[in-house]
């Protein structure tokens, strides 16, 4: 007995210590992120004058340089932090449904449309919260501004068998691309380039001038009637996978060129 005792014992202790280990690695991480990032605002205001620092994707570098020094224990734990919100980018919906329901298709809420509603339930609340809880709701408009972006990607409501699109392989003028891949990424890239000179403030410019007093001007009070806030997600999913089987998947084969 007192053997089983001494040995649960040291395998508590080792068990701490792995998990030490593995969190001394992760605030390594953070600490590198910013060693990195000093370094790189110091090289950047020697190599160029009147530098002050790097955007997205200098913390973006800093961060991934940082990341590959990580060891393979602390390296799994900074991934299991944000993978169970993996289900919640997107819908699956049955293959030529063409249709949303919330009780077939968001099965214990674990869908864009379900985190879009916990998260805005979560805001809903923000005076009720103690100092610890409003610091956590940052994070939650965090994945709130994300989702909404991600519940009208049509592909993010796409059918099952195909993964929203993902396994569509198909091709965007000349090179290899899928059909998820194609409304996610090569339909905004080609519009900056060939209406837009790649500036992105003038085609976010462009779209919201659409709704002040453009196309979609008369549009813009329908978006907003639901008859709640938290029914305005299911609004929203209908939309996007009505507009995936009109204009998504219209048409599309294997291996073809849509951009022609």
């Amino acid at each position: 007995m007192f053997c089983d005792i001494g040995g649960r014992k040291h395998q508590a202790v080792q068990a701490e210590k792995k998990k030490k280990k593995i969190w001394d690695g992760i605030r390594g991480l953070l600490r590198l992120c910013a060693l990195a990032f000093v370094l790189f605002v110091g090289l950047a205001s020697i190599s160029l004058p009147g530098a002050l620092g790097w955007s997205k994707e200098g913390h973006m570098m800093t961060c991934r340089i940082a990341q590959n020094l990580l060891g393979p224990e602390a390296a799994n734990a900074v991934e299991n932090l944000y993978r169970w919100t993996s289900p919640l980018h997107f819908i699956d919906t049955p293959d030529n449904a063409c249709t949303f329901d919330y009780s077939r298709d968001c099965v214990k809420d674990a869908c864009v449309d379900g985190a879009i509603q916990n998260f805005t339930s979560q805001l809903l609340h923000y005076r009720d919260g103690t100092a610890d809880r409003r610091y956590n709701l940052t994070e939650a408009l965090l994945f709130l501004s994300h989702f909404m972006g991600d519940i009208h990607q049509p592909m993010h409501a796409g059918f099952t068998s195909d993964k929203g699109g993902n396994t569509v392989d198909l091709r965007w003028f000349r090179h290899k691309s899928n059909l998820h891949h194609v409304w996610d990424r090569e339909i905004i890239l080609t519009a900056l380039k060939d209406f837009y000179d790649n500036d992105m403030v003038l085609l976010q410019e462009a779209i919201e001038r659409n709704f002040s007093d453009g196309i979609w001007f008369d549009d813009v009070t329908s978006w907003k009637e639901c008859d709640d806030l938290l029914s305005c997600p299911d609004k929203y999913a209908t939309e996007s996978i009505n507009i995936a089987c009109k204009w998504g998947y219209k048409g599309v084969k294997e291996g073809v060129n849509p951009s022609r």
